[in-house]
């Protein structure tokens, strides 16, 4: 099934048509690897219990298989009303206004809550910090327009109101957010600039991972930039056209230089060179202010891990 072939009608009713390559195919794994959020086999499972699955119109069972030009129709079941609790975590704000919030978040911090990450996360810091968040990504994301991974330090914008939340996420929607990082990668990059056109879906052989593929991907565009070389290593300037997840790691592997450190998609060892997480740095956000239209963009500087890890490098 290819992207196109999704059809979705409201906010939380999904269809798509099953495809030639599907026939066979259980309904609750197909539905896991097609979804986008990250939504486990289980709790698929429970909702094709539940009867918020039809094929055809029907109700099925979690192991019913699929036939070609199948009708799967997911009414997503509202979430759990869940308190999330403000905390007092220390976060560097770099700007901040009656709209919005950009922070600098740290490696190894969560963005919002999730399975296994139920506080301790940045939204937990800004509910403390804020008071105000936009409600527009629900109880469980209040605020959030965009995510970097946990272990991606850098700059991140809030909404603090839905009028900043709309404007923010139309923004990023016709890519006009200026997202600009740093990364250092296995191996001597050859080109001095260039572009990875490659789409990006959920791996056929871990639903938890990303790779470049054709089957149920989207577009994906990352422009990159050498800063500099190092013996079997380069320091990479990475601009977002789109934002697609892990869309860099998967990107950079692709083309053979993964990222340092990058415990998911990097090499297993790193010939001495240690990072706790995957050196990626957010450094540039610009945006267009969602009230005032006023031309925004803020950088934070390299965190000292990779600083530290360039030093070496130097040296060697």
């Amino acid at each position: 099934m290819s992207i196109g072939e999704e059809r979705e009608s409201s906010d939380n009713r999904f269809e798509w048509i099953a495809e030639p390559e599907e026939a066979g195919e259980r309904i609750d794994k197909f539905l896991t690897e097609v979804l986008e959020e990250e939504v486990s086999r289980t709790q698929v499972q429970q909702w094709v219990k539940d009867g918020h699955v039809t094929v055809n119109g029907k109700t099925v069972k979690p192991n019913y298989k699929l036939s070609d030009g199948d009708t799967v129709v997911l009414m997503m079941p509202e979430p759990e009303e869940l308190e999330l609790a403000p905390e007092a975590i220390p976060i560097e704000v770099v700007y901040e206004d009656s709209d919005v919030i950009v922070v600098n978040k740290p490696r190894g911090m969560v963005v919002h809550p999730a399975p296994g990450h139920p506080g301790g996360t940045l939204v937990n810091a800004l509910l403390y910090h804020c008071k105000d968040l936009s409600g527009i990504n629900g109880i469980m994301r209040p605020g959030i327009v965009h995510r970097i991974d946990k272990d991606t330090s850098g700059l991140l914008m809030a909404a603090k109101n839905d009028l900043a939340h709309n404007s923010l996420a139309e923004q990023l929607k016709a890519h006009t957010v200026n997202r600009k990082y740093l990364a250092l990668v296995h191996g001597n990059v050859p080109h001095d600039n260039g572009t990875v056109d490659a789409p990006i879906g959920r791996d056929p052989k871990d639903r938890k991972l990303y790779t470049v593929t054709e089957r149920n991907s989207k577009h994906a565009v990352t422009h990159f930039a050498v800063i500099e070389r190092f013996k079997d290593y380069t320091l990479l300037e990475l601009k977002l056209e789109t934002g697609r997840t892990h869309q860099i790691r998967v990107h950079m592997k692709f083309i053979g230089h993964p990222l340092v450190g990058d415990p998911v998609y990097g090499p297993s060892k790193s010939r001495g060179v240690h990072m706790e997480g995957q050196a990626l740095h957010a450094a540039v956000l610009g945006f267009e202010h969602p009230r005032t239209g006023e031309s925004l963009q803020f950088e934070a500087p390299m965190p000292e891990d990779m600083v530290n890890v360039l030093e070496v490098l130097k040296t060697r």
